[in-house]
């Protein structure tokens, strides 16, 4: 076996559980990465990234032979979906950093509320999208008899994902609080699943993820979008301190 694979097989033995050390190191990322969104720094989607390679493995499990022997359809697609979403933001993000530098700003982007009609689409897209999945979900099969419960968490857990991702490439609030709801599914569903690491992180990201929430919405409040002022100039000196 060489040195690649036995990294890959490594395992951690914490009875009555069999963790692989990939899962953890994924998680690792996974919460620097959400560390790094917190602050608004672009290296937060290559950590991202990362992570999301090692968890896919993790979360097919049947498909890599891994001691849990069952596979989290909505939680592998997701990362899959992590992967190609984290690189749009990677975009997105650095060609608003690089703008921001020519233009002589040195804070990061400025995190503001989606419109009405955006969280009326996120809605939309998340009702039909949570429906299509679990029944993709089911005709995948989770490598056991899992009961209905099983498909709709999954499948919320990867639609929940693919708004909250959507939301923080945009540079939306929302994003936070979409990332709670998927928590409190994630969770219990990883603990009944045997993915403990993963389970327990996510339980810090509960408390990170309303910290983050708090952080951004304060920014969204005090902050001016770049170039704001330029347009805005007579307004904004106008507007009270509170509407900022």
């Amino acid at each position: 076996m060489s040195l690649l694979e036995q990294l890959f097989a490594a395992e951690l033995h914490i009875e009555p559980w069999t963790i692989l050390w990939r899962e953890v190191v994924g998680n690792v990322f996974g919460f620097a990465s959400a560390l790094g969104g917190m602050r608004r720094r672009v290296w937060a989607w290559p950590a991202g990234i990362i992570g999301n390679a090692l968890l896919f493995t993790v979360f097919a499990g049947v498909w890599f032979a891994n001691p849990q022997d069952t596979t989290l359809a909505g939680q592998a697609a997701r990362q899959v979906f992590f992967i190609i979403t984290s690189v749009y933001g990677w975009w997105m993000w650095s060609q608003q950093r690089r703008a921001q530098r020519e233009a002589g700003q040195t804070e990061p982007f400025t995190p503001r509320w989606a419109t009405t009609a955006q969280r009326v689409q996120l809605g939309l897209f998340g009702l039909v999208g949570l429906v299509l999945c679990q029944w993709v979900f089911r005709q995948i099969g989770a490598g056991w008899p899992a009961p209905d419960w099983y498909y709709w968490a999954d499948a919320w857990i990867f639609v929940g994902s693919i708004l909250a991702t959507y939301a923080m490439a945009r540079q939306w609030v929302e994003f936070w609080l979409l990332w709670i709801a998927v928590d409190l599914v994630g969770v219990p569903l990883l603990f009944h699943s045997g993915f403990i690491p993963s389970a327990v992180l996510y339980l810090v990201y509960g408390a990170f993820v309303a910290w983050g929430f708090v952080v951004w919405m304060r920014l969204a409040r005090h902050e001016k979008a770049p170039g704001e002022e330029a347009l805005h100039g007579a307004e904004t000196q106008a507007e009270p301190a509170s509407l900022r």
